[in-house]
């Protein structure tokens, strides 16, 4: 029997779901090789209440503890949802050793319990309140339903449904309570992580609310020098979901934007030629600057790199710099 391989990962029970599946396909290529979870309690997951940017947006809240774990040679991989991390900074020490096979990239509506899609839908959600963490989902709901008011709504998937369930609102860093949702948006892949797909009252398609940068995909970071774990995670690495995520990562790179500015893009491959859409909208979702463009598959930066630079052309750096705190 090899020596443990350790897959550091926060604690939720979506993060474990995600992780366990890198360790079941680990095994199944490694024969013998024992795998292990070294969970790990993250800011943002400790501190339910204030927003993102407090921690340093997610890279703070999720991602950097985690990493801490390799830097510190206290684990061989840590297990990261893509669309946490950040794409305006490098960590010279690490590299991402395996990207899985994208899982359904769209978002999703859970409403709470005796309201229908229908009653959401007149008057552009007008008197209703929508929960969300994301300033990208924020932004697009607006486009759906313009006269909805969005909430701050942290927590992870299930806690999040349990609190909408409950009529509970959100505490708010300052003090109070917001009101309680109606209605709360999350990944659909998460949904399905946590086995609460059959909640979903609606699935956006791409076009009605462009994806997260990275969203529906599982990355495996470890030591850049760490060659043997580099191999055994190359074994389970995807070629298709390696090219998708380095073409809408080099949009976040170009436009200097954190995991959660609001960014949007995604990539698709058809034989040879890669597709990319990628947007950047106002807090308020009343201004959206788009663009999309084809290239080679085989240079998925340069293409990322292209339709960047159209979207500074129409004013993004102005929308992104409004984000900030």
């Amino acid at each position: 029997m090899n020596a443990k391989f350790l897959i550091a990962t926060r604690r939720s029970t979506m993060a474990l779901a995600q992780t366990r599946e890198v360790a079941d396909r680990l095994r199944a290529v490694v024969p013998g090789l024992e795998v292990g979870l070294a969970e790990t309690a993250s800011s943002g997951d400790r501190d339910q209440v204030s927003r993102l940017d407090r921690h340093g947006g997610k890279g703070g809240a999720f991602v950097a503890e985690i990493r801490a774990d390799i830097l510190a040679g206290r684990s061989q991989a840590a297990m990261h949802s893509l669309k946490d991390m950040p794409g305006n900074e490098e960590v010279p020490e690490l590299v991402i050793g395996a990207y899985l096979t994208r899982d359904d990239p769209t978002d999703s509506l859970i409403l709470r319990p005796g309201l229908t899609l229908e009653e959401l839908r007149k008057d552009g959600g007008r008197g209703y309140h929508v929960g969300t963490n994301s300033v990208r989902r924020g932004a697009l709901i607006r486009e759906t339903f313009p006269q909805i008011d969005v909430i701050h709504f942290r927590g992870a998937a299930d806690t999040r449904i349990a609190k909408l369930d409950e009529g509970r609102g959100q505490d708010l860093p300052g003090g109070g309570v917001t009101e309680p949702a109606d209605a709360i948006l999350l990944a659909t892949a998460g949904l399905a992580r946590v086995n609460a797909a059959n909640r979903i009252d609606h699935t956006f398609t791409i076009a009605e609310m462009l994806p997260a940068v990275g969203q529906g995909i599982v990355a495996v970071e470890c030591a850049a020098r760490d060659w043997d774990t580099r191999a055994k995670l190359a074994l389970i690495d995807d070629a298709d979901a390696r090219a998708r995520a380095e073409c809408e990562r080099e949009v976040l790179w170009v436009l200097d934007g954190h995991c959660n500015s609001p960014i949007a893009a995604h990539a698709e491959i058809a034989s040879k030629t890669m597709r990319l859409e990628a947007a950047v909208m106002s807090l308020d979702g009343k201004t959206v600057v788009r663009n999309t463009a084809e290239g080679d598959a085989g240079y998925p930066r340069e293409l990322g790199r292209r339709v960047a630079l159209a979207l500074r052309d129409k004013g993004a750096d102005a929308l992104i710099a409004e984000s900030r705190v």
